[in-house]
């Protein structure tokens, strides 16, 4: 069979044809996309015209099309439909690709072209030009172009090692997560779990060939059954079994990847001048250095720990009045969180879940998207999708114009990693020709259908949803010149706040009105139960702030240093939250050790970006609220500066046009109830 990767798509939209690629054809690809991409910077290095921006920056910018194409691919199947021959892959060419990549940072002809275009200046150069080439330029100082050879050297075996042990982190991760279930023969074991979850959990096991039921480590399995199973002893086991991913004597533990893999970061961090690998990546943050971070993390915490410290002792109170428990332990925190919201607001999931059938909360993500900017969701059946479960759309603009392909893959199986995440198969951007359209994706591991049910989404699937929508939207609408610099490849501390922003619209009856009915009925929500979703959405406020900020410190605490001493993990993480973590200490358990953010993904020295985001999507929904949630003026403000313009300024300068001034932290505070 032909490499499909070498022939120019002639599917619908230029879509990735799925089912022609085999995994033999990555490698090969690779290999040529590397040769063509060295071909084309040489052409750039070789052109005797004097330099410019279009025969510099712009053919750099084009450069390394083959290889965009197949890492594209690749890579966002190894997260969602992975195997152990995949893994493997990922192995071999990881390697090659950050030998590729130093090759190009640290090629000092090409820097010499791209430092005489920006010696030039940049009159003449458009907003998104000078951008371009203060990004381009800083790449290039930023990995490593001007260090000596024998740095270099070190520094190309630095980045090597590092993309192999990412790799690794997650791969360990991922088998802990399949290699654990709890197998249950007893329906006295089930006491407490909604039919629902019974259900489900009975299909896992028929799907395992095994009697009875069975409960694993994905959310939609582990989260309802943390959340409402009596049986103390089975939660205690299953939080152990979830908190010790990476943390067990065996051929997974992830304790000596993370110590090597910080040192590492720290190391490259100080080759190129930097204190730290935190210092190294704040410098391209609107946070800048981890001391703002820091001060940031800080005046949060103080604002929310004498709210956290009050309902974790009232939690502590309603345990021990409710069922003896003298200590409460972290498997108790969902079971009796969930009792305590019950009784005070008289709501719970399982009350608001047939409401939220996930394919009316689909509908209704795509309303509120036509509604804020006028764009329209076509489903199409001669799309190819790399799983039958994915699930494809057209997008069009107000004018039935074409705008992007849209693929939506919802349930877990077994070779998709965890969470939930929003990526593209193709950027936008413009060519002499036209405009090259994205094709976006959003991948979940939501509850799925049973035998009798449709997939009855929890409250927080279906916020969940509205935030991966809002990354998506961020893809859908750019409207850049450069991929570079369009749609979400804006500064991390910015990325979230499109998506954060979209989960406001979930606690409004006017956008809840037209999808939340009962999947039996027809039956809309009724208002009551809106009401007490605004007035529960704080509920544990203060604890759930905490348990944020701790996350960003474990992840600041990390990255933040020279060096990591060799102490265990456990310690290096217990010491940066001490004052955050109200529960007994669970020895068999570690956070860091399945922390994909920050040793898998993109957010080292950036975890705190989640609660930096918060300031911003609260300050803006208040802009919303102002003028009515689906006021045009003000969504279209959002498009025109937040959503279409990628990262062709820097934020600050978006966020301002947009909002009129800096954002302020009080809108979140108050949304929060963490101010009076």
């Amino acid at each position: 069979m032909k490499n499909p990767f070498f022939q120019e798509y002639t599917t619908t939209f230029g879509t990735i044809p799925f089912s022609k690629i085999k995994n033999e054809h990555y490698i090969p690809t690779v290999l040529k996309g590397i040769e063509e991409a060295k071909a084309e910077v040489q052409a750039i290095i070789d052109n005797s015209e004097p330099p410019t921006f279009d025969n510099v920056m712009v053919a750099l910018e084009n450069s390394g099309e083959l290889l965009t194409k197949v890492t594209s691919a690749f890579f966002n199947l190894n997260s969602a439909e992975t195997s152990e021959e995949m893994q493997a892959i990922a192995q071999e060419i990881s390697p090659l690709l950050t030998a590729h990549g130093n090759e190009i940072a640290m090629n000092a002809d090409l820097f010499a072209k791209v430092k005489a275009v920006f010696d030039n200046g940049f009159d003449g150069l458009t907003a998104e030009q000078t951008t371009l080439l203060e990004k381009s330029y800083k790449g290039f100082a930023r990995n490593g172009a001007n260090l000596n050879d024998e740095d270099k050297e070190k520094l190309k075996e630095v980045d090597t090692k590092k993309s192999k042990l990412s790799l690794t982190f997650g791969e360990n991760v991922l088998k802990e997560s399949n290699a654990f279930l709890m197998h249950l023969t007893d329906e006295a074991d089930l006491d407490g779990l909604p039919d629902g979850i019974k259900e489900a959990a009975a299909a896992t096991a028929k799907a395992k060939e095994l009697e009875g039921w069975v409960i694993t480590l994905d959310y939609p399995s582990y989260i309802p059954f943390m959340t409402y199973s009596t049986r103390r002893d089975l939660r205690q086991r299953m939080h152990r079994a979830f908190g010790s991913k990476g943390f067990q004597d065996n051929e997974n533990n992830n304790e000596e990847v993370i110590k090597e893999l910080v040192n590492l970061r720290a190391e490259r961090a100080q080759l190129l001048g930097y204190e730290s690998h935190a210092h190294f990546v704040l410098e391209e943050r609107m946070a800048k250095s981890p001391s703002k971070v820091y001060d940031f993390l800080d005046n949060i915490q103080e604002k929310a720990l004498p709210f956290a410290k009050k309902e974790f002792e009232e939690l502590e109170a309603y345990a021990k009045k409710l069922d003896a428990i003298d200590k409460l332990q972290k498997w108790d925190s969902g079971f009796y969180s969930e009792k305590l919201k019950k009784e005070r607001f008289n709501i719970d999931d399982e009350l608001l879940r047939p409401y939220f059938q996930l394919e009316k909360v689909e509908e209704g993500v795509f309303l509120t998207a036509q509604k804020l900017f006028g764009i329209t969701f076509h489903k199409r059946d001669d799309i190819d999708t790399y799983h039958q479960n994915v699930i494809t759309y057209e997008v069009k603009d107000e004018d039935g114009k074409h705008l992007a392909i849209f693929y939506a893959d919802y349930f877990p199986r077994a070779g998709k990693r965890q969470g939930a995440w929003m990526t593209s198969f193709r950027s936008q951007k413009q060519f002499a020709d036209g405009d090259q359209r994205p094709h976006v994706s959003i991948v979940c591991n939501f509850t799925k259908p049973s035998e009798t049910k449709p997939s009855l989404l929890t409250f927080n699937e279906v916020t969940t949803l509205f935030h991966e929508f809002g990354h998506a939207l961020h893809g859908m609408l750019a409207a850049g010149t450069y991929a570079s610099l369009s749609g979400t490849s804006v500064y991390w501390d910015f990325v979230e706040l499109p998506s954060q922003l979209m989960e406001n619209w979930c606690y409004e009856k006017e956008c809840l009105d037209p999808f939340a009915k009962h999947y039996e009925t027809g039956e809309a929500i009724p208002e009551e139960y809106i009401q007490k979703i605004k007035d529960s959405a704080n509920f544990m406020a203060g604890m759930g702030t905490v348990r944020q900020v701790s996350l960003g410190k474990i992840d600041m605490g990390w990255h933040a240093v020279a060096s990591q001493s060799k102490s265990s993990v456990k310690e290096i993480e217990s010491e940066n939250i001490k004052e955050l973590d109200f529960y007994p200490e669970v020895a068999e358990t570690c956070t860091s050790t399945s922390f994909s953010h920050i040793f898998q993904g993109g957010y080292s020295s950036g975890y705190y970006s989640y609660k930096w985001a918060e300031v911003l999507d609260a300050d803006t929904f208040e802009a919303f609220l102002e003028k009515g949630i689906f006021n045009r003026e003000t969504a279209d403000r959002f498009k025109e500066n937040i959503l279409s313009a990628g990262g062709a300024e820097h934020p600050s300068i978006l966020y301002k046009r947009f909002r009129g001034r800096d954002a302020k932290p009080d809108a979140l505070l108050k949304r929060a109830g963490l101010v009076k």
